[in-house]
């Protein structure tokens, strides 16, 4: 079995235990940083790597909401949660480094702790930025590389049972490499250690 389709595999698995360990981490670590980032988002907006569609209810009610994952086991979550809140959402399997729209199609895109796990995350940010609109905004949210090296020490050995298992990166520094897509940070903060990062670029 090929690296991407173990990984795939963990992701369905994981998708009956997701909500529960998520919920618990937003208590202890990301706080409210959920309800910021979809509380940014406007128009016609992109979420990549919507897992099993904890960020739903968190949108504001006038924005068109297409959602996309690369686990189907997430994915049936996140259906049954659209139908369940009554808010409307196109959501499809596809990958992240080749997302299958037209460059310009979003006002927004939103990724919530997806650049985590997805194998090449500056090709991910160069194809969100693709399907940005002129003047459209790029949300993030994610766990990053800690500003204390006692912490970024523990993350390394982490990555050394994370990454072979689920592909997931503890040590990634997202917003480097949107300051090289040439948008424009309009805000960013770090907290927690350092091990949280929320940003907003504007293309």
């Amino acid at each position: 079995m090929t690296r991407p389709a173990r990984w795939n595999r963990y992701w369905d698995g994981k998708s009956r235990n997701y909500d529960r360990e998520m919920r618990f981490l937003d208590r202890k670590l990301f706080g409210d940083s959920r309800a910021w980032a979809c509380g940014r988002a406007e128009g016609e907006v992109l979420e990549v790597a919507v897992g099993t569609g904890l960020n739903l209810p968190l949108y504001p009610e006038d924005v068109t909401l297409t959602g996309i994952d690369l686990s189907d086991g997430m994915l049936a979550i996140a259906r049954d949660r659209a139908e369940r809140l009554g808010h409307p959402a196109t959501l499809r399997r596809a990958d992240a480094h080749d997302l299958p729209f037209d460059a310009g199609s979003f006002d927004t895109v939103v990724c919530t702790l997806g650049l985590c796990a997805i194998p090449d995350d500056g090709k991910a940010l160069r194809e969100m930025t693709r399907v940005l609109r002129p003047s459209g905004r790029l949300i993030l949210l994610d766990h990053i590389a800690s500003s204390s090296r006692a912490v970024r020490g523990l993350q390394w050995l982490t990555e050394k049972v994370t990454v072979p298992m689920a592909g997931e990166h503890f040590l990634r520094r997202p917003s480097e490499k949107v300051d090289a897509l040439g948008l424009t940070v309009e805000s960013r903060e770090r907290f927690k250690l350092g091990l949280v990062e929320r940003l907003v670029a504007r293309k």
